[in-house]
């Protein structure tokens, strides 16, 4: 997500508990910290105009709280700075409902739930923070996560589950995030998008 901002000449203040060794690089600034420090994060957020929120905890079936402490941190420190604008990354099983397939609500959903309901359950703690907060939010719900290079396509809809949506790369997911954050129409929504 870095380097596509960065091609997009986007100033970047990245916020990571560990950077690489990679070297300085004009317009873009790496802070060390977790967004589970408030103090800390406060401080990263001076001057910035948007947020966007990749933070994750991977396949881990342990329960968290990582997105729904980390991003009320965030919305804390975004109202300090004076920050309106964040995008956060979800899941597609969060936003399950009766307008997903059969197969999705009842095989799918189910496996998934057992297998990742923790997590699941702490990004709908975070979606209900965003919405009870003032910030212009938008939360993305993509499927499974893989790794291929960007081909700059995907699909989005903030009004229904995408049909035949298995999974978005990386890259991709990078790059619809980006594309969000100048979006007016999807301001405090939630959105699907797959490739």
């Amino acid at each position: 997500m870095v380097r596509q901002a960065r091609e997009r000449s986007i100033e970047v203040t990245a916020v990571a508990r560990r950077h690489g060794t990679t070297p300085p690089e004009p317009g873009l600034s790496r802070v060390a910290g977790d967004v589970l420090d408030r103090e800390r994060i406060t401080d990263a957020l001076a001057g910035v105009d948007a947020v966007v929120s990749a933070v994750g905890i991977g396949t881990s079936r342990q329960p968290t709280e990582l997105y729904s402490a980390g991003t009320a941190n965030l919305l804390n420190a975004m109202a300090a700075n004076g920050v309106k604008r964040v995008v956060v990354i979800s899941a597609l099983p969060v936003g399950a409902g009766p307008e997903h397939s059969f197969a999705d609500r009842r095989i799918v959903f189910p496996i998934l739930e057992r297998i990742f309901g923790a997590t699941y359950r702490d990004m709908r703690r975070m979606e209900a923070l965003l919405r009870d907060s003032a910030a212009d939010w938008t939360s993305l719900r993509p499927p499974r996560l893989v790794a291929a290079p960007v081909t700059g396509r995907y699909r989005l809809d903030a009004t229904r589950p995408l049909p035949g949506a298995r999974s978005i790369s990386y890259a991709d997911l990078a790059t619809a995030v980006l594309d969000v954050v100048d979006r007016d129409d999807l301001h405090r929504r939630a959105a699907y998008v797959a490739n």
